[in-house]
């Protein structure tokens, strides 16, 4: 890394308030930008964090589970910062003596099994149950913080990582609006477009299961069991089933954090998910294509709000 500067509502056919807004399938000749690298970025007050792809995933992994759990961005900031400077984002099995995974926990001291500790979904939980019970970690410097969980032979360690926590907890918990991005290829390899029971293909069905672990209950609607025929502009990857949208619900300062949460995990799950298009308050990102664009929605009636993609998260895969 470098510094530079889940009851669900499922299924919803297409709600009528959705109905006229068309998601137009990117064509295959969109312009490339360059040879992707692989790599995200978070920019966020001048500062941008370079990430891997592995890394970007465990980042938002462990942002999203602190929205889930309802803590503040500040929780994020400390367990990304501890994160990065116990494993260096990586879920690494080995370290100091039993040390192992994310946060480099020990199986000795009672942060879980070994095969525990190396599931990251254990090892943020495990990490930020310990922090709750940080009497005012919410007003301590971050590396004060994380060493009240880790109890680290070299606690000022920590403060060597606090800009990239801060800047990285920003964007993945939706507090930076359209700054976290990828590079990444403009396709995948061919697969199976035979609809599952849900109507959506294998791999939109495979991130809408991601999406829920992740983030818990969601309103999520675009696809049904029997398929999408109608609703939206010829070509619509929502009529292939490859199609989600996540309902952020009303339009508020609230959610609209959290639809920022929902697009940037979508991003820096792009590459593992075969995610071809992001759209969410009149921005969009394209797997392909340079960063966050401002999003021009396709000519029809209906509120500008809706078709602007305000209420709701679009993510699509490719075929």
């Amino acid at each position: 890394m470098k510094r530079y500067a889940t009851t669900v509502v499922v299924g919803l056919a297409v709600a009528a308030t959705v109905a006229a807004v068309g998601i137009a399938v990117l064509k295959a000749t969109d312009a490339i930008v360059g040879g992707p690298s692989g790599d995200c970025t978070a920019t966020v007050s001048g500062a941008t964090v370079e990430v891997s792809a592995e890394q970007a995933e465990n980042a938002a992994l462990i942002a999203s589970i602190a929205v889930r759990r309802g803590m503040p961005a500040r929780a994020a900031s400390i367990a990304l910062a501890t994160a990065y400077q116990e494993s260096k984002l990586e879920n690494i099995d080995y370290g100091d003596r039993d040390s192992l995974g994310l946060f480099q926990q020990r199986p000795s001291q009672g942060w879980g099994t070994r095969e525990q500790i190396l599931d990251p979904v254990h090892a943020t939980n495990a990490f930020y149950d310990a922090l709750a019970k940080v009497d005012g970690y919410e007003n301590m410097e971050i590396t004060v913080a994380a060493q009240h969980v880790q109890r680290s032979a070299f606690p000022d360690a920590y403060a060597d990582h606090e800009e990239d926590g801060r800047a990285l907890a920003s964007s993945l918990t939706g507090f930076s609006p359209a700054s976290f991005s990828c590079d990444l290829d403009g396709g995948a390899p061919s697969a199976d477009t035979e609809l599952t029971g849900t109507g959506l293909t294998p791999r939109a069905d495979a991130t809408r299961k991601e999406l829920l672990e992740a983030f818990g209950r969601l309103s999520l609607g675009g696809f049904d069991a029997d398929g999408v025929n109608s609703g939206h502009m010829e070509g619509s990857a929502h009529y292939d089933g490859r199609a989600i949208d996540v309902f952020v619900r009303p339009i508020n300062a609230t959610n609209k954090v959290k639809g920022w949460a929902i697009a940037h995990w979508s991003v820096a799950n792009a590459a593992r998910l075969d995610i071809r298009t992001v759209i969410f308050d009149d921005r969009i990102w394209t797997a392909g294509r340079d960063g966050w664009r401002d999003y021009d929605p396709p000519s029809s009636s209906g509120d500008i709000k809706i078709l602007e993609h305000r209420d709701h998260v679009h993510v699509d895969v490719f075929r």
